[in-house]
């Protein structure tokens, strides 16, 4: 811990995994919160505490966004820390307006980004790259289709029952789904400063072993980190996402957040970093068009989806322009 780059990047990646919560934490408790079938606080309680729980547990998407990004060549302080800078600029500036962007994906390409600057495009891994950007269509239309599938299941299955029993019955089951789906958020999303802190400890050290047997600190102080953040919440995400997408009771809200944390649940397995907002928003749009597609306030998912889209070019034009001025200067 004798070089100060490392102390920045630690403290950079505490600072990312804390955005991560700040923002991601709509994903986990949005649901539930617009369905009015938990309470804020209990909602966000809960859902510190099981993205902590998934953080611990795996390690796979954490050597993907560690090992597979960039070429060994191109991994350095630099370039991590320009990664680091591009998505927490870009994960704050979206809070501050409500919109729910992929930090995942603001990471991935603030550090292609920057690889790019140091190494040209040879120093991206593409092969891996290519699954991120096939995550990028493929989850949220999974989210989508598993939202909408699940909602018209529980609409035919329980037809018969009355609806003020449905929103009891799966009021009190929103309990297991927001705490499944902020431990899947955790396993995912929380491996991303795990990943960003070990990279650097390799990258210092040469250790390539570090990617075996990551040390316990690292694990704890990234999933108190991203904890910590998404109990404080991004509020006006929460809105956003539990409310303006469309109107949710709690039977749409228990399909949304389970077919969403079956999808990231899933790629985390195999080591896949997706969008736990891109899953979560597009299962909310799922559910809400089993009503009709009029449900679904289209101008507010134009307008999240434009926020997708941006976020690439926007982390990879960031990480670019810091590494360049971080090389300049430092």
């Amino acid at each position: 811990m004798d070089n100060p780059l490392l102390i920045v990047i630690i403290a950079l990646a505490i600072g990312f995994a804390v955005v991560n919560g700040f923002n991601d934490a709509a994903n986990a408790v949005a649901a539930s919160i617009g369905s009015r079938a938990l309470s804020p606080l209990h909602a966000m309680i809960l859902a510190a505490g099981a993205n902590a729980a998934g953080a611990f547990t795996g390690t796979a998407v954490a050597i993907t966004i560690g090992k597979g990004i960039l070429v060994p060549e191109a991994t350095s302080f630099l370039t991590i820390i320009a990664g680091l800078c591009a998505v927490v600029f870009w994960g704050s500036l979206a809070t501050r307006y409500g919109l729910p962007v992929s930090i995942t994906h603001g990471f991935v390409s603030g550090l292609a980004g920057a690889g790019a600057f140091i190494g040209g495009f040879k120093a991206i891994n593409w092969g891996v790259m290519r699954r991120v950007l096939i995550s990028v269509v493929s989850a949220p239309a999974l989210g989508f289709v598993g939202g909408f599938g699940i909602m018209l299941a529980i609409l035919w299955i329980f037809r018969h029952k009355a609806p003020g029993k449905l929103r009891m019955v799966f009021g009190r089951l929103q309990w297991l789904t927001t705490g499944f789906l902020a431990y899947s958020h955790g396993k995912n999303d929380g491996q991303m400063p795990i990943g960003v802190i070990t990279m650097a400890l390799v990258a210092q050290s040469g250790q390539m072993s570090l990617w075996d047997n990551i040390p316990w600190w690292v694990i704890a102080v990234s999933a108190s980190a991203i904890s910590i953040g998404t109990l404080v919440g991004g509020w006006r995400v929460i809105k956003t996402m539990g409310v303006k997408v469309t109107t949710l009771d709690t039977p749409q809200s228990f399909s949304a957040d389970i077919s969403a944390a079956v999808v990231i649940e899933g790629a985390s397995r195999i080591g896949i970093p997706v969008s736990t907002t891109h899953c979560s928003s597009a299962a909310i749009m799922g559910v809400g068009a089993t009503k009709r597609l009029s449900a679904v306030r289209w101008g507010v998912a134009r307008r999240i989806v434009l926020a997708w889209v941006l976020t690439f070019p926007i982390c990879g034009g960031l990480g670019y322009v810091i590494a360049m001025l971080l090389q300049r200067y430092l």
